[in-house]
């Protein structure tokens, strides 16, 4: 979903750009209460791979894919401010580095695939969570899946208040939200999968299960006693290293291999601009002709080979990112 150049007028483009720069202000002032010298690098790797799985875009029509969003992701892991500056970094290497979103539109992209799937999927998992007794993994599915047709959806409000183009804003909602639904299950299962993966090895990695957990309840001669517990999952044995090195080793598999396989066809909302006729609103990236844009066709450069260079970079900035914003409470990794 990642908007280009040209797309929405310049009033648009500055109002979103002071949405996101606000959002992005308040998320580093917040994800200091959810990161510490162990959570941190955490951020940075959830970063890296909602890098290296957007590159797997998925058939979800006839000639159209999707590929994964990551807001509900990043803050079901990371909590939602620290979510915020995941995706934030994502988009600006993508734009950046790879010409993938326009620069105009940086902040339309942060304010839509960053703030708003965050609220969102942050919002619709603590409710889930609660309501169902604390089923992390089908409150990540839900969540997830309502985040991106949401998404969708402000795009389209935004385009019907700021784009370049005369539309009918209830047909280009409904073919952004109808397209999304579908993208929108392949997130919640790319989400449920990751989160209940990493809740089996490690998870007192996964903020948004913290509180969840029952209290630990011992029962002595002089009556019941209840303990220290329900803050968070009891940490899985073993240093944070080897989890963080694997975790690593996976996304550069998935964007130095796997991302060769992925779906060619236009993603949800190239295709609906195309449908709707203001897909020649688009106006090419300053940046465009770049070695590594397009993730590398522009200047031969392996889909894979581009991969690996854009996780190691978005490891870098986010994990620096997360690292300058951590609290300063020192704590035993």
């Amino acid at each position: 979903m990642h908007v280009p150049d040209g797309f929405f007028n310049a009033a648009t483009s500055v109002s979103a750009g002071v949405v996101a720069a606000a959002g992005v202000a308040v998320c580093l002032r917040g994800a200091r209460r959810e990161l510490d010298d162990r959570t941190a690098p955490m951020a940075g790797l959830v970063a890296a791979f909602i890098f290296a799985v957007q590159m797997l875009n998925f058939p979800v029509a006839a000639g159209t894919s999707g590929h994964l969003l990551g807001g509900a992701l990043a803050a079901i892991l990371v909590g939602p401010y620290t979510g915020v500056l995941c995706m934030a970094v994502v988009l600006l290497v993508q734009c950046v580095l790879f010409a993938d979103g326009g620069l105009t539109a940086l902040g339309i992209n942060i304010t839509i695939m960053g703030i708003v799937t965050v609220l969102v999927g942050w919002g619709v998992f603590r409710l889930v969570a609660r309501v169902a007794r604390g089923r992390i993994v089908v409150a990540a599915f839900l969540a997830a899946l309502v985040s991106v047709p949401s998404a969708a959806l402000v795009f389209a409000l935004l385009f019907w208040v700021g784009g370049t183009a005369p539309i009918e804003v209830g047909a280009v909602a409904a073919a952004m939200g109808g397209v999304h639904v579908l993208i929108g299950i392949g997130e919640a299962l790319i989400t449920a999968v990751t989160v209940g993966a990493v809740l089996a090895v490690r998870p007192d990695l996964v903020y948004g299960a913290r509180g969840l957990a029952k209290p630990l309840v011992l029962r002595g001669a002089e009556g019941e006693t209840t303990t220290v517990g329900g803050q968070e999952p009891a940490a899985a044995p073993g240093a944070l290293r080897p989890f963080l090195l694997g975790g690593v080793g996976l996304t550069l598999v998935l964007a130095g291999i796997v991302s060769f396989f992925a779906s060619s066809s236009p993603d949800g909302l190239e295709a609906v601009a195309e449908n709707k006729g203001f897909l020649s609103q688009a106006s090419d990236h300053l940046f465009g002709s770049w070695a590594l844009a397009d993730y590398g066709e522009v200047g031969g450069v392996p889909v894979g080979v581009a991969g690996i260079v854009g996780v190691g970079l978005v490891l870098l900035v986010a994990g620096g990112v997360a690292y300058a914003a951590r609290s300063r409470t020192k704590v035993k990794v």
